[in-house]
């Protein structure tokens, strides 16, 4: 029989295997470190000069710019000219990549730097036409808006010129130069702000013309529901402040049917639909909170304003905080990279903050084309107009896209899934927008803060409003249209008259109140307009949660101070997820045959206290099992979601409901139980409740022990650096990455892994430099500055800084000192 031998490798033979692999692996050690050696050098290049002196070819006389220990920039000109300047060149110093990403992302050119996969964005935008917009505002703004947008683009100018060979790491590895900042530009800044917080109703309208098409009106009405009794105007006065009334009203709202209270769910319902409508909290959209209290609630005796809006995170964060002074005009807070001026902030006399209305100011119409291309109007068929986009892709042909362009706007069918009709765009934005921030900047009172804010046409915004002489207000503003028919909600024949905007809601007929006898004032984007208003200002408002929060808190008759109210923005109780857990317990403890899963369930949500603690396993079920009967009321009526995510919006699916208020739709279908919301396949709601808790834990995401299903590890908070953080290794110091947090949508710490608070401010105006304020991580965008990522504690934890305002305060807190020459 033959046998076989397997040779031995010798030492030598082993050694000089072990010296090969010692070798290769010496050598990508070395090509890791020499990467990251060039990565340094070249961010290092790009720190920007914060001491001494630099020539500023274009300003007038020397400008000082003093930082402090934030690395916020204190700047002081003789001139407004050359104040903007300056804060065009100070930002760039900081931001430059950011602010040249911005424009990119806003005009729809991302694909000339990073490829086709960011091709139907960039088709978006130039359909939406966020340039042309911009043109159109640089045409209507004032001369006056003109030069100061002109001299910040110049500022901008003038550093990419001095720092072309040391420019941001970004450009270098992504192997392109910023061309020259246009005052174009920063109008395309704003405009993308606008997209961001106004531009979804049109999406709402065409889901809700197709589950009305499926539902018919009743069911639909339930649906979107746009009103609640929890649901505070700022204009609408309580009888008192006494709240005892209020407390009982929500204990008993918050007891019944709860096995810890012991009560037993009342199954009386009225049937009629009369007053529903429906609304839900949707994830992808903007949330904020701002309040203002008189002196009459404080320590000091003077109002404190707060203010702190959430928005999507980024890396570096959005804000940039800058404080300005020129003679007389003296303000600060933060400001937008790629534009001029103060955003929110307080100057001598006015501090002000602003959250997001959500109006309805787009319409969708259906315009009917011929076969030769003519569309019709009411003055018969007309060729539309055309505008033909170039876009760059790298490494790629040019793509050319034709838009199509209607007396009402754009054609946006392709950007709508599964859409074939013609669907025309209207939009306020497309009318030009003048921006009121130098006005605003500039205000002294109330009266002077109403004239300024009378041209903040979009994005429109709730604004609240002190005065260092004790005076509160609150502002509502935009643009918002008045139709000869119909309010936005559903989309409208395009070929006659009957739908077309007949002029815009007066300002003076905006919400306002001043000095209100509460001495309280707060939104949340919640309903803003009293029963009877004669106006339609928005078809969906956000859910009441929060703003309700605040106000239960700010009135509880407490004297405040700055740290009460940092406090109140960090507060993360959850009304409406406890109401839900409290049903969840009642339909397990009630159910026929609830699953042992369930109990345990069930049992984790027992007397928990609605805090949305990131060590509590408590807040993960009850989310899940309110996404799992929001699954099971609607899957009944609109079908299962296809697997496939790309075809959920081209089909009407359970999936196509996504509203502001829909937990205020669920906490009307579970206070009244209505028969035409039971599905047949479950006798009582307390069946239907104990299968979605048993659906919420059974599910392959839901751990074996599910006390350790925490809270802050299935809802994480991830800010990284868009392209520095997909570096292996580097990524350590680009941005925070994926962290555990408290709160949520419905908590007045507004939170979900992509957005979140993006500042924090309190205006102390019994003394300025008392107030404080916070971004997310940072004044720097470059990641070895001291001043990237000092912020981040601050805001993950719940402290904040100062910031200092009067000259003594600022060259107390002086950390860096340069000077702007001209050249």
């Amino acid at each position: 029989m033959a046998t076989s031998t397997t040779p031995v490798s010798s030492p030598r033979a082993r050694r000089n295997t072990w010296r090969t692999v010692a070798l290769i692996l010496a050598v990508m050690l070395f090509a890791v470190l020499g990467a990251l050696a060039w990565l340094y050098s070249i961010a290092h290049a790009a720190l920007p000069q914060l001491d001494g002196s630099l020539r500023a070819p274009g300003l007038s006389a020397r400008v000082t710019v003093t930082r402090d220990q934030h690395g916020i920039p204190t700047i002081d000109a003789t001139s407004l000219e050359d104040l903007f300047f300056a804060q065009g060149y100070v930002t760039a110093q900081d931001r430059l990549w950011q602010m040249d990403m911005m424009r990119r992302f806003a005009a729809g050119e991302v694909s000339e730097i990073l490829g086709d996969a960011f091709l139907k964005h960039d088709r978006e935008q130039r359909i939406l036409g966020l340039r042309i917009a911009a043109q159109k505002t640089i045409e209507v703004s004032s001369e006056q808006d003109r030069s100061y947008f002109e001299a910040y683009a110049r500022g901008i100018n003038a550093y990419i010129e001095s720092h072309f060979d040391r420019l941001p790491l970004e450009f270098r590895i992504l192997r392109y130069s910023p061309r020259p900042w246009a005052r174009e530009d920063s109008a395309l800044v704003a405009a993308q702000m606008v997209k961001d917080l106004n531009h979804y109703p049109y999406r709402d309208a065409l889901a809700r013309e197709n589950i009305l098409a499926k539902l018919g009106p009743e069911l639909t009405a339930d649906l979107y529901v746009n009103s609640s009794w929890h649901d505070r105007p700022p204009s609408v006065a309580r009888p008192s402040l006494d709240q005892r009334t209020g407390d009982r009203e929500h204990q008993q709202r918050s007891t019944r049917g709860s096995s810890v209270a012991g009560q037993k769910l009342p199954t009386v319902f009225h049937e009629s639909s009369q007053g529903s409508e429906a609304n839900q909290d949707s994830p992808v959209l903007s949330g904020s909170n701002n309040w203002v209290v008189s002196g009459a609630h404080t320590v000091s005796g003077k109002p404190l304003l707060s203010n702190d809006m959430h928005l999507g995170h980024q890396m570096p964060n959005l804000w940039y905080e800058a404080h300005l002074r020129c003679r007389d005009f003296d303000v600060a807070g933060v400001t937008l990279p790629g534009l001029p001026y103060v955003i929110v902030g307080h100057n001598q006399r006015i501090a002000w903050g602003f959250t997001n209305i959500g109006p309805t100011v787009e319409d969708v119409y259906i315009e009917t084309f011929n076969p030769d291309g003519q569309y019709l109007r009411p003055d018969g068929w007309k060729a539309p107009e055309h505008r033909q986009e170039l876009i760059r892709v790298k490494d790629k042909p040019n793509v050319l896209i034709d838009v199509t362009l209607t007396r009402h706007g754009p054609i946006i069918t392709e950007l709508v899934p599964g859409e074939i009709r013609k669907l025309a765009l209207r939009w306020t934005l497309y009318d030009g927008t003048h921006n009121p921030f130098f006005e605003l900047d500039s205000a002294q009172n109330w009266q002077q803060f109403r004239h300024a804010l009378s041209e903040l046409e979009a994005p429109g915004q709730n604004v609240v409003f002190a005065d260092v002489a004790g005076n509160i207000g609150y502002q509502a503003t935009g643009k918002i249209p008045v139709r000869a028919a119909g309010d936005g909600g559903l989309p409208v024949n395009g070929s006659d008259n009957s739908h077309e905007w007949i002029g815009y809601v007066p300002f003076d007929k905006l919400p306002s109140v001043y000095n209100p006898t509460s001495g309280i004032i707060a939104t949340a984007n919640g309903r803003i307009t009293p029963d009877g208003y004669p106006y339609t200002l928005s078809v969906g408002w956000e859910a009441p949660w929060r703003t309700a929060r605040i106000y239960r808190v700010l009135e509880s008759g407490k004297k405040f101070s700055a740290t009460d109210m940092l406090a109140l923005q960090m507060d993360i109780y959850s009304d409406s997820d406890r109401f839900f857990a409290e049903r969840f317990v009642y339909g397990v403890d009630h159910g026929k045959t609830p699953s042992l899963r369930a109990k345990q369930a069930a049992d984790l949500m027992r007397g928990w206290d609605g805090r949305m603690t990131a060590d509590s396993a408590a807040p993960t079920i009850a989310y899940r099992a309110r996404g799992e009967l929001t699954r099971l009321l609607l899957e009944p009526k609109l079908g299962p979601a296809p697997n496939d995510p790309q075809q959920v919006a081209a089909t009407i699916n359970w999936k196509r409901y996504a509203w502001g208020m829909q937990s205020v739709w669920l906490e009307n279908v579970l206070q009244h139980q209505p028969k035409r919301w039971l599905p047949e396949s479950y006798s009582s709601y307390d069946d239907l409740l104990a299968a979605a808790v048993t659906a919420a834990v059974r599910g392959p995401e839901a751990p074996a022990e599910l006390a350790s299903w925490t809270w802050g590890t299935f809802h994480p908070v991830e800010i990284q650096h868009p392209i520095l953080g997909r570096i292996p290794l580097l990524n350590r110091w680009t941005g925070p990455g994926i962290q555990p947090q408290s709160g949520s949508g419905y908590t007045v710490k507004a939170v979900s892994q992509t957005h979140g608070p993006s500042e924090r401010m309190t205006a102390d105006l019994s003394d300025l430099d008392e107030s404080t304020l916070n971004l997310v991580t940072g004044e720097a965008g470059n990641f070895l500055s001291p001043y990237y990522m000092d912020q981040w504690k601050a805001w993950y934890e719940g402290y904040t800084f100062k910031l200092a305002f009067s000259p003594k305060a600022i060259t107390a807190s002086k950390q860096h000192g340069l000077a702007l020459e001209p050249k």
